[in-house]
């Protein structure tokens, strides 16, 4: 039996040739595929690999009526509509692995930033200033910083904090104590953290208690002058009220590259803010992350098809059925 993949987002060549040389594999991939393309394509496809153009919603989903699998090459599945997937039965992986460490080191990059007023300066010396004054910043070391979801990411970024010196607390209700512990960090609840971090960061996936979790009833609770640090989902963040909370000098600065929507409106109030480092969702770009989750979703593909074995299942309920 010979099944159909279909990669409709732009994909490492080595995932493709993976997909590729599996004798009971056949492949479609053009690159980043126009929507109204996929939507034909996708109905002849028993699987699909995407990234996060595609937009596997409804209406997508309808016209894939062989797709028992969907490989999402990272970790977010947003642009997946999950309860239709799982009422028409289609399995939706994702790729938590490939991109941890490029995350990690792209949160510390924008922390960096952020403490030490790197992008502004490089702006002004390019502008043709020698402006020394207006950029003094803050040291790293002896500062708290509070890790708000304590999974892959979290537990790198917090490897890193530990390294440079800082004090690390975290939130996260589904991590053992023990287990940070063993890794040099406090775990605290949310108001703790809120009160005792000087930078936070966020890694922790959106739930309806997680969305919009940073806002202005929370903002008051943190410890004036804190940094906040975003890397994982816009949509944790009221960007209205922590713009508001910057003006008034609660929070000293905020480094960001995750917006709700993306990319941002032209009226969010942070773009152009000052004291805010924007960066546009670069965090998993780099050519390491890129070719490891692109090769990861392609192995799952190829595990579910011809195996029957399913890993990194988003929406378990799915199996039951």
């Amino acid at each position: 039996m010979t099944f159909h993949v279909l990669i409709s987002d732009n994909m490492d060549i080595r995932a493709v040739a993976l997909l590729e040389q599996h004798p009971d594999i056949r492949v479609t991939f053009e690159g980043d595929m126009p929507r109204d393309k996929a939507l034909q394509a996708v109905a002849e496809a028993d699987a699909l690999v995407i990234r996060s153009a595609t937009k596997a919603d409804a209406a997508f989903l309808a016209q894939g009526t062989r797709l028992k699998a969907i490989a999402r090459a990272g970790v977010g599945v947003d642009n997946v509509d999950l309860g239709v997937a799982t009422e028409r039965g289609i399995v939706v992986m994702n790729t938590p692995d490939g991109n941890t460490i490029s995350t990690a080191e792209f949160t510390f990059g924008l922390m960096l930033s952020l403490a030490r007023h790197i992008p502004q300066a490089h702006g002004s010396l390019a502008g043709g200033k020698w402006d020394r004054k207006s950029y003094t910043g803050v040291e790293l070391r002896g500062k708290t910083l509070g890790v708000v979801g304590f999974g892959r990411i979290g537990r790198q970024v917090a490897k890193r904090a530990l390294a440079f010196d800082m004090n690390v607390v975290a939130f996260d209700p589904f991590v053992l104590p023990d287990l940070a512990a063993d890794l040099g960090v406090t775990m605290v609840d949310l108001d703790t953290l809120y009160a005792q971090s000087d930078f936070i960061s966020l890694h922790t996936s959106v739930t309806n208690e997680s969305r919009y979790m940073v806002n202005a009833a929370t903002l008051a609770k943190m410890k004036r002058g804190v940094r906040i640090v975003n890397a994982a989902r816009g949509v944790l963040i009221n960007d209205a009220d922590l713009a508001a909370a910057i003006k008034s000098g609660q929070v000293a600065g905020a480094a960001l590259d995750v917006y709700e929507p993306e990319p941002p409106t032209a009226d969010n109030p942070l773009i152009g803010l000052a004291g805010v480092v924007h960066t546009p969702h670069l965090a998993a770009s780099t050519t390491d992350a890129q070719n490891n989750v692109a090769v990861d979703a392609a192995q799952l593909i190829i595990d579910a098809l011809t195996q029957g074995k399913f890993v990194n299942v988003c929406n378990p309920a799915v199996l039951q059925k």
